[in-house]
């Protein structure tokens, strides 16, 4: 057999089409059936960067996804995510895309958490070590992952099947085959099948051995376990694709050489690009700059705000890796921005779509209740936010429940939520209109508040002094 050869394709290369064109063909096509119509759209879209290994197998990458192959429909595909947070972020979406377009296809998909592995620390990409977890918090995180995973699974069946029928969609956790190994165990049957020259010659292994803070045995030891997860999947669940993001290549060609040696058996590798900040830092925790999948971490107005206030130069990349929108559809709102750019189309149908997946339509509908409030006056959507929205949406405001007493002024309900100074001064603030009761400009500090407005249906307030400091009021025996 031919050595594997790995290769990484330009812009202008199909997986085994004439070039980009023939690619887009298809694309338009949106035809799943064949290899040409799931690997390629892909490509031609961007989700799908590299491919591993790409030639000189018994049975080649495209074969796998080709429905006339006699057994060899479906198969199964899996991706790793490491509970080292309680909440999936932005830059976990893409490798969530690429399982979800698989299942689209009608093929298997497993979302496998690290609960093991996460304790090691996976050390691609990274210049130092992370910090270590404590067993019981990578536990709690791992929970959380399982949840968020099943939810947003949930939310791409119900939202986006339009009626087809998919292929499953699987959350397994490393810990449950982990837990029943012993260690002299595991190194006597899997350390023997691993050379170190090899393990010492990846990229991320490399960085690390020459940084100042070297390298742990944990963390090398890290590119073993992820092997084993990909053997144990394909024993078990015939998994013979691995998808991850563009610094995980090293760790699944470990896992190929791995169950290669093993079973005599091809698996494959695919990459997805990794998304990074204006500055072209990673998106992720540990860059500090993540945006959270969970709603208690980001709301689903701030995640519908990063996607609107993403640039032009961007946006078009974005609907093709962030959505599923047919290409032709995408080169329609395109076409349309180029007229009117000032409304801003594709911004808000990439929020749109990604909020939806991300939190349901009741996550996107808040999210563009609380755009409304916020940035267009809105006295509607204010009145049928909850009280969780307007805490989202003003996370530095103070929060009160106050009794509305017969006769209470503009004045008495300044000073009950401490929103101004006592004294004259604090009704100078009122007279001089530096305050607002749910948007409108209020001068007089004896006016006696009027439910329905001042007050709104939901019995709360909104209240801002100056230009920046709100204070939410729930008003109690209404």
């Amino acid at each position: 057999m031919a050595a594997p050869i790995f290769r990484c394709f330009s812009r202008g290369q199909g997986l085994g089409t004439p070039g980009l064109s023939g690619v887009l063909l298809l694309g338009l096509r949106e035809a799943h059936s064949g290899a040409q119509g799931l690997l390629a759209m892909q490509k031609a879209r961007g989700l799908f960067k590299e491919f591993f290994p790409e030639r000189g197998t018994k049975t080649e990458l495209p074969e796998l996804f080709d429905r006339g192959t006699a057994g060899n429909f479906p198969q199964t595909i899996y991706c790793g995510f490491d509970p080292t947070a309680d909440s999936l972020h932005v830059g976990h979406l893409l490798a969530l895309l690429g399982l979800f377009h698989f299942q689209r296809a009608g093929h298997n998909v497993i979302a496998l958490v690290g609960g093991a592995t996460a304790r090691l620390g996976d050390p691609s990409g990274r210049t130092k070590e992370r910090e270590a977890l404590e067993a019981e918090r990578v536990q709690s995180n791992a929970r959380a992952l399982r949840q968020g995973l099943k939810a947003l699974a949930a939310n791409h069946q119900q939202l986006f099947a339009n009626g087809r029928t998919w292929g499953n969609f699987t959350v397994l956790d490393n810990s449950a085959w982990y837990q029943k190994q012993d260690l002299v165990d595991f190194l006597a049957a899997v350390g023997g099948h691993f050379r170190m020259g090899t393990l010492l010659s990846r990229l991320s292994v490399q960085t690390r051995l020459k940084s100042p803070e070297g390298m742990s045995l944990a963390e090398f030891l890290y590119q073993v376990l992820q092997a084993y997860d990909f053997y144990y999947l394909f024993q078990h669940y015939r998994c013979r694709v691995q998808l991850g993001g563009s610094d995980q290549l090293g760790n699944i060609m470990s896992g190929y050489e791995f169950i290669h040696k093993l079973t005599g058996e091809d698996v494959f590798g695919i990459s997805v690009p990794l998304i990074t900040s204006t500055t072209g830092a990673k998106l992720g925790k540990s860059a500090g700059n993540a945006v959270w999948l969970n709603r208690d971490k980001t709301s689903p107005f701030e995640l519908y705000q990063f996607f609107v206030r993403q640039q032009d130069d961007l946006v078009e990349r974005y609907l093709k890796l962030f959505t599923f929108l047919p290409l032709p559809e995408i080169d329609h709102i395109m076409q349309l921005h180029v007229k009117e750019p000032e409304k801003r189309a594709p911004q808000k149908r990439l929020a749109t779509e990604v909020t939806k997946l991300v939190h349901g339509q009741e996550g996107l509908d808040s999210a563009k209740r609380c755009t409304q409030a916020l940035y267009h006056s809105s006295i509607e959507a204010l009145e049928v936010m909850s009280d969780q929205e307007l805490k989202e949406l003003f996370k530095e405001a103070s929060f009160s429940e106050l009794v509305l007493d017969p006769g209470t002024s503009v004045l008495d309900t300044c000073r009950k939520a401490n929103a101004i100074p006592g004294g004259p001064r604090g009704y100078r603030m009122i007279t001089e209109g530096g305050v607002s009761i749910n948007h409108r400009q209020v001068t007089n500090p004896e006016s006696v508040l009027v439910v329905g407005q001042h007050i709104l249906k939901n019995g709360l307030s909104l209240l801002k002094i100056g230009k920046r400091n709100f204070y939410i009021i729930k008003w109690l025996q209404l």
